[in-house]
């Protein structure tokens, strides 16, 4: 019986090796190139509805050999009753970061639907956050296209590429603007009229975009948004070498204690005075850093708690030199409370009373859950789309990022003059929240202020608007009914 078993097998070995090797397993949904999904929807804007084609989309970039870069997530919204898209406006927007996916200005300012947040946007609504329809989009003025870099949302690099291959200054530009190049072709959309909105980081994107569009493309733009922005980091970090830093924040810090009553009077004067004193006499004692009198720096302590309302001894305590995080946590001290950095009129429980830093910020614990919720509910449920792999709202996997200088700082107001250069018909917008502790509004009028030699001509097309709020100013309903007008009117103007 044995033998007989053997022979049997060794009988079977050659009809077995010509059998055809088995089929590779069927792709996974991850592994399957995803198809554009598009719904219909209908919006009213300034009592009309305002039918739209929205499109959730991979747009795949490619290296010169035709092979797969990356794979671009963005949602894009077309008026529908258009008789000529090639008249019709589009805007391409950005989050900052780096490491932000547009959810914020998708759900929050420009799209149809926008979280429903209660109040004056200060206070967190209960979970599960909702959306509502947005009354103050610009749908009705301009299609509108949100994109997520590689690594947020659901862009990725693809397998033959490293995703820090997408991670720099110079790296984003390139890739967002083949991104650009290709939408605007694939849509047939190279004579409408074109604009750019970046928020926070994205303000440094955009401006890139802005020069790198046109010197690398021809893709002249008609406008470019700075939301909350800034173009040179140094406006940001302050640093014992450079105090650069310390003297844009103080408007906002007067700004701030003037909104929690902490000062009286003429909120917009108060302003003005802290401008002045920050680039007169405050940054002049600054640069003789330890040749500065005693008797000069007492006086100067005084000045500066009249613009802020911090002790005078507290600005001596750290050599007149307070950052935003020491200021967050002084301000309402005696109330054991620490304000927002995103929206410093956020004021919660502090966490840590006896720490001289603040050591959490408020005002992105409020709007995060409530923003990652809304998100994945509005893909799935409602634009029907939906991965198995995670949303990336805010991620650090973006990092290290190449800054494309040593020190890390970056400085793009040249090329954001090089632009007005070389298109003079490009607008500047600079959207601005008195209560911004992240990019604070004094830092880009300061970069700004640095366009020397540049010709009136083209200073005058930079227009500037602020509001009442903070980095994510549209979180406030009033806010975001003057953000419409304004953008309105810079649309208009700009086409």
């Amino acid at each position: 019986m044995r033998i007989l078993i053997l022979l049997t097998a060794f009988l079977l070995l050659p009809a077995a090796a010509e059998e055809k090797p088995a089929k590779p397993e069927k792709p996974t949904p991850e592994d399957t190139p995803k198809e554009p999904v598009t719904r219909e929807g209908s919006v009213t804007i300034a009592g009309r509805p305002i039918d739209y084609t929205v499109t959730s989309a991979m747009l795949k970039l490619k290296k010169p050999d035709g092979s797969p870069r990356a794979s671009i997530f963005h949602v894009s919204y077309l008026r529908k009753d258009v008789d000529d898209p090639s008249k019709r406006p589009v805007m391409f927007a950005f989050n900052g970061g780096p490491g932000s996916s547009a959810v914020w200005l998708h759900l929050g300012m420009l799209g149809p639907y926008i979280v429903d947040l209660p109040g004056d946007g200060t206070e967190a609504p209960a979970p599960p956050a909702r959306l509502a329809e947005n009354p103050q989009s610009i749908l009705d003025l301009t299609d509108l296209v949100f994109v997520d870099p590689v690594s947020t949302g659901y862009s990725k690099a693809e397998e033959k590429s490293k995703p820090s291959e997408f991670h720099g200054y110079r790296e984003d530009v390139e890739s967002l603007g083949d991104f650009i190049r290709r939408w605007v072709t694939d849509h047939g959309r190279w004579s409408s009229p074109k604009f750019l909105l970046g928020e926070s980081y994205g303000g440094i994107r955009v401006t890139g975009l802005s020069e790198h569009l046109q010197s690398r493309y021809g893709m002249s733009l008609n406008g470019v948004v700075l939301l909350s922005s800034l173009l040179d980091f140094r406006t940001l970090r302050p640093t014992d070498s450079d105090p650069l830093a310390y003297a844009a924040y103080l408007p906002t810090y007067a700004a701030v204690a003037h909104h929690h009553g902490e000062l009286q009077g003429d909120r917009n004067q108060l302003v003005a005075e802290a401008e002045t004193l920050a680039f007169g006499d405050y940054t002049v004692a600054l640069l003789k850093g330890n040749r500065l009198g005693d008797e000069e720096k007492q006086g100067l302590a005084r000045q500066l708690e009249k613009l802020s309302s911090i002790p005078a001894d507290t600005w001596i305590d750290h050599e007149l030199r307070l950052d935003p995080t020491i200021f967050r946590a002084e301000l309402l001290r005696d109330e054991d409370k620490v304000i927002g950095r995103f929206d410093a009129r956020v004021a919660w429980p502090s966490s840590s009373p006896t720490s001289n830093h603040a050591t959490y910020d408020p005002s992105y614990s409020l709007a995060y859950g409530a923003y990652a919720t809304t998100m994945l509910t509005y893909l799935g449920d409602q634009l029907g789309w939906q991965e198995e792999s995670p949303y990336e709202i805010l991620t650090g996997k973006v990092h290290p990022w190449n800054w494309g200088a040593d020190n890390r700082v970056i400085n793009v107001t040249g090329e954001l003059a090089r632009a007005l250069r070389d298109n003079p018909a490009l607008q500047v917008l600079v959207m601005k929240g008195h209560c911004d502790l992240a990019t604070p509004p004094g830092g880009i009028d300061y970069s700004l202020r640095q366009m020397v030699g540049v010709p009136d001509s083209s200073l005058e097309r930079i227009r500037h608007t602020t509001y009442e709020a903070g980095h994510m100013f549209y979180l406030n309903p009033p806010d975001l009914e003057k953000s419409r007008k304004d953008l309105a009117e810079f649309i208009r103007a700009s086409e």
